[in-house]
């Protein structure tokens, strides 16, 4: 379907499966994608996944910082699309952005809707305990993830996942439903299912300080979370003016520690919840890299 104009709308590492399978299958004529952003100690600009793979097929692209920025309207309209793709964009389109197309905007989330709409759906599901996930290929409306459905698929979450795991997991199945999805919706043989209210929920956008690890929840709740915000926006304890960054746990069940009380078990780091016991087993120090539970306890006196 080359005669087919898409525009797609992403920026990480969980758009790229997408995006390459759309240039694979159409003509992708357009990508919008974020800014250039700082990163790492030196504050280097790091380009977004996205923009890589756009210069990598010479599709043109633009980076605004938001689309209401004076001329992204002209420029989405310049590239005549017949479909705007959104996978992981993070913002929210208005109105003439959404009439634009002939075929409307499609979005490949990453939940199995109505349940974890937002931004956070694959932290949030794993946070949760849920026991599976999965994909919603939506036509796009004015509301947050609300818009009918097309397809959905979904996968188990296992009980080792973190969402880099399970979003490496969802990212490509995604694709493939998609690309199964576009020709019937295109030609019209795909009727939209509008999404029940019953069972929404909602997954805000997380922040750095949502990774606090808090001993008064239970050692399977805080696994949970650990697992849920790798690698971002990660998990971390404070002992004195001390931040520590955890990076994989264990639940021990019976154990006995008072509530936020410090011990040792193997070797390990352990810290007594309103629950059983977390098992700290991969720390990282301000200002060191990630070592082991054991490492820590060698050289950290106040334990």
């Amino acid at each position: 379907m080359k005669n087919i104009k898409i525009v797609f709308m992403g920026s990480p590492e969980f758009a790229i499966p997408s995006l390459i399978g759309l240039i694979e299958k159409f003509n992708v004529v357009g990508v919008v994608t974020q800014p250039d952003k700082p990163a790492g100690r030196g504050k280097f600009l790091k380009s977004p996944p996205v923009r890589d793979i756009a210069l990598r097929h010479e599709i043109d692209f633009i980076q605004p910082i938001k689309l209401r920025d004076p001329g992204v309207f002209e420029k989405l309209q310049s590239w005549d699309p017949d479909v705007i793709v959104v996978v992981a964009f993070g913002q929210i389109l208005r109105q003439e952005v959404l009439d634009l197309p002939g075929c409307g905007c499609v979005n490949v989330h990453g939940s199995l809707l109505p349940r974890w709409r937002g931004a956070a759906p694959i932290q949030a599901a794993i946070l949760h305990g849920d026991e599976e996930t999965g994909i919603t290929i939506m036509k796009m409306d004015a509301g947050v993830d609300t818009g009918p459905i097309l397809k959905q698929k979904s996968i188990t979450i296992s009980e080792d996942d973190t969402s880099e795991s399970l979003g490496k997991s969802l990212s490509q199945l995604g694709a493939n439903l998609l690309i199964e999805t576009m020709p019937d919706y295109l030609i019209g043989n795909l009727k939209p299912i509008s999404q029940p209210e019953e069972g929404a929920t909602y997954a805000p956008r997380l922040e750095k300080e949502n990774g606090y690890l808090d001993f008064s929840k239970s050692a399977l709740e805080l696994d949970r979370q650990v697992r849920a915000y790798f690698p971002w926006p990660g998990t971390f304890i404070e002992i004195g003016n001390e931040r520590i960054k955890v990076t994989s746990t264990k639940v021990v069940e019976n154990v006995n520690l008072n509530l936020g009380e410090r011990g040792q078990v193997s070797g390990f780091p352990i810290v007594g919840t309103s629950q059983g016991g977390l098992i700290l087993e991969l720390v990282q120090p301000a200002g060191k890299k990630v070592m082991s539970g054991k490492t820590f306890l060698n050289g950290f006196r106040n334990w």
